[in-house]
């Protein structure tokens, strides 16, 4: 059966505290409390560092049985290596401990910047190389470098396929032989509601659907009101009725608004087992 999950992008916010969470809640409690009234959270920590082991065991056992997270791929593989000569970054990354979320690891997000113009052998090679096991990801792993010395952890547990999914920000992706790459190598293209700024391309082009919501309006402040909510349901629903699991991340965080409408929106679409 195919399943619905929606949550949040990172939940480690100050002006969510005494709003979203209640006043006196430890900040080491605080993604406790959010994954019990979130069904995924999107990791955003590993897209700005390298983390170590004992933050991914951490967070695999703040949450409960059936939680899922995405993990978001570093912005040193994205940005600052512009997805050339990534074979070490990338490596290490799987090195660094996400494999030991266990059943818990969702989709790796690869968000590019808003510089980065379509190039398809660019491109093909950098989706070539991500694995699409998690087998495949502790070979790769095993192939980290010095950085890693004393901290490297990837184990596999039980074998499992591993997704990935590729937000774009540049209007050169508005194309169909961007469409058919991602296909072609079964990665899906994040839907991505970004006030108008950057392109928005609702396209299946995997077993899964993946979206990004940064607000409406104002982006990373404005929220979703019910028709919006509604218009999302619909969309979350279609793909899961279609046998695709959806991922769905708010990520309008500033005025506190993700938390609230994530929630509001799992009240509309199906439950994880249910």
């Amino acid at each position: 059966m195919a399943e619905a999950r929606v949550g949040i992008s990172g939940w480690r916010y100050r002006p969510w505290r005494g709003v979203f969470y209640p006043k006196g809640l430890r900040q080491a409690d605080e993604l406790a409390y959010a994954a019990e009234r979130l069904t995924s959270i999107e990791l955003n920590g590993p897209f700005y560092s390298l983390q170590r082991p004992a933050s991914w065991h951490r967070w695999r056992d703040a949450t409960p049985d059936g939680f899922v997270f995405a993990v978001k791929g570093p912005r040193f593989i994205t940005h600052l290596k512009r997805l050339s000569d990534i074979d070490a970054p990338l490596a290490n990354f799987f090195a660094s401990g996400v494999l030991d979320l266990g059943t818990k690891l969702g989709p790796i997000l690869w968000q590019l910047p808003p510089t980065l113009r379509y190039d398809e052998a660019l491109l093909d090679a950098f989706l070539g190389r991500l694995p699409r096991s998690r087998a495949d990801a502790a070979t790769l792993a095993s192939g980290h470098d010095e950085r890693m010395s004393g901290r490297a952890s990837f184990s596999v547990g039980a074998d499992a396929p591993l997704r990935h999914a590729v937000e774009v920000r540049h209007p050169s992706f508005e194309s169909d032989d961007w469409i058919a790459l991602l296909e072609r190598h079964h990665a899906a293209s994040v839907t991505a509601d970004t006030a108008g700024r950057y392109p928005r391309l609702d396209r299946t082009t995997a077993d899964f659907a993946y979206a990004r919501l940064h607000g409406e309006e104002e982006l990373y402040a404005s929220g979703y009101d019910d028709a919006s909510l509604d218009r999302w349901a619909a969309w979350v629903t279609a793909h899961v009725e279609a046998g695709r699991d959806a991922y769905v991340y708010f990520d309008n965080d500033i005025k506190v608004r993700a938390p609230f409408d994530a929630m509001a929106l799992i009240a509309r679409v199906p439950r994880p087992g249910g």
